[in-house]
């Protein structure tokens, strides 16, 4: 009788955490990069502030639109065209992000890169969930995340080293280092066994028109927009954050998103195991979202504090919201088979893209009521929707995924 790890830790497992790994190195490196890139191009303080939430916003707005294509394309051709196709657009436009001279230049490049990113996450976990017994498909989705989140610490690692222009480089070879492992990776059965099967496939717009599969829909997405409240806000700033509570020491974005990012590392570790544990993912996500509440409550009283205090809730904040394997695995268990690759892959990349009205309500706010109470205003929504939202979420840690929606 084979272990837990052993029947868990096949090769499309390995090979998509592996992906997620390079595709998170490649999500971040903005962040990570952001005041040195933008710097090197002319920018002052508060122009790097404005065009660096334009630019996020550009790459975030292109995983919105990259997560339809890339989730239609999945359920009406396989889940392998996806990992091919997109994995080679974001690892292009990332290489050719190290030879950019303006900020318009960097701002499309990163929308493109949105789109090939958006594609890497959801079909992996759709993937893997119809490749495993339901009993260990958790652990698979776990795994994933876990070692795929550390794809933050070597962003930040290697910008320590390297220059932000040879970085990108360095993430366009990865993906293409990684395409050559996928041709060794086979198509998910459950798939092909309903490939043949006189339904639609890939539908999006019918997640909106029939009235079941849109609440499903929109409860899947709202709860996961904490998470990236946390990052895109609370994080991405922390240089910002740190100024405002009158942090002692420098702050880096770099620093900050490495801390964060080792956090959600474990974060999904556990928060997976528990949801495997109780039974429950639903317990599983409330449990971490009321404990992420308390950590950004901790995250607003630092004011005054050392940067190493700062830097360590930076890691509580994303240990409490390591929930994303767990938001992902829920998000695939919600839908039969011939929608689950566009619900798994939209839903991410619109949780994702939520950074957009949340970063822009943000600044918005900020003229009135500063970085500290924009933050806060705006986190106290996120999270009360989301709460909301998933008190009305149906369990699926039982379900057989087996089926397809009529």
């Amino acid at each position: 009788m084979k272990s837990v790890a052993a029947q868990v830790l096949t090769l499309p497992v390995i090979v998509i955490a592996m992906g997620y790994f390079v595709d998170i190195y490649d999500l971040i490196l903005f962040g990570v990069v952001r005041v040195q890139s933008l710097t090197e191009l002319g920018l002052d303080k508060e122009a790097i502030t404005l065009w660096g939430s334009i630019i996020l916003n550009a790459q975030m707005s292109g995983m919105l639109i990259g997560g339809i294509l890339w989730g239609i394309l999945g359920d009406k051709k396989g889940r392998l065209s996806v990992l091919f196709a997109s994995i080679i657009l974001y690892s292009v436009a990332n290489f050719l992000n190290a030879f950019v001279t303006n900020v318009e230049q960097y701002a499309l490049l990163r929308f493109i890169a949105g789109i090939g990113l958006a594609g890497e996450l959801g079909a992996g976990v759709t993937l893997v969930a119809e490749i495993l017994p339901k009993e260990l498909r958790g652990y698979g989705v776990m795994s994933i995340a876990a070692f795929g989140v550390l794809g933050v610490v070597a962003a930040n690692l290697v910008t320590e080293v390297f220059a932000w222009r040879n970085a990108y480089i360095i993430g366009g070879i990865l993906g293409f280092m990684l395409l050559i492992l996928r041709f060794r990776v086979k198509e998910s059965a459950m798939f092909e066994h309903h490939v043949s099967d006189d339904v639609k496939r890939g539908h999006f717009f019918g997640l909106f028109t029939h009235k079941k599969l849109f609440s499903k829909y929109i409860k899947a997405i709202v709860i996961g927009m904490p998470l990236w409240y946390v990052v895109g806000v609370l994080v991405m700033f922390s240089p910002e954050f740190a100024k405002a509570l009158s942090i002692s020491g420098e702050v880096t974005a770099g620093q900050a998103l490495m801390y964060c990012y080792i956090g959600l590392s474990i974060g999904d570790l556990a928060s997976g195991y528990l949801s495997q544990k109780m039974k429950s993912r639903k317990q599983a996500y409330t449990i971490f979202m009321i404990l992420s509440v308390i950590s950004v409550l901790y995250y607003f009283t630092l004011s005054g504090a050392t940067a190493s205090s700062f830097y360590m809730s930076l890691f509580l904040l994303g240990v409490f919201c390591g929930y994303w394997a767990l938001f992902i695995t829920m998000a695939a268990e919600q839908f039969g088979t011939n929608i689950r690759a566009t619900v798994a892959t939209t839903v991410p990349n619109f949780v994702r893209g939520s950074v957009v009205p949340i970063t822009s309500s943000f600044m918005l706010l900020k003229e009135n009521f500063g970085v500290l109470g924009s933050a806060a205003t705006v986190g106290a929504v996120v999270f009360a929707i989301a709460l909301i939202a998933l008190y009305f979420t149906r369990e699926t840690y039982h379900e057989d995924l087996d089926y397809i929606e009529a």
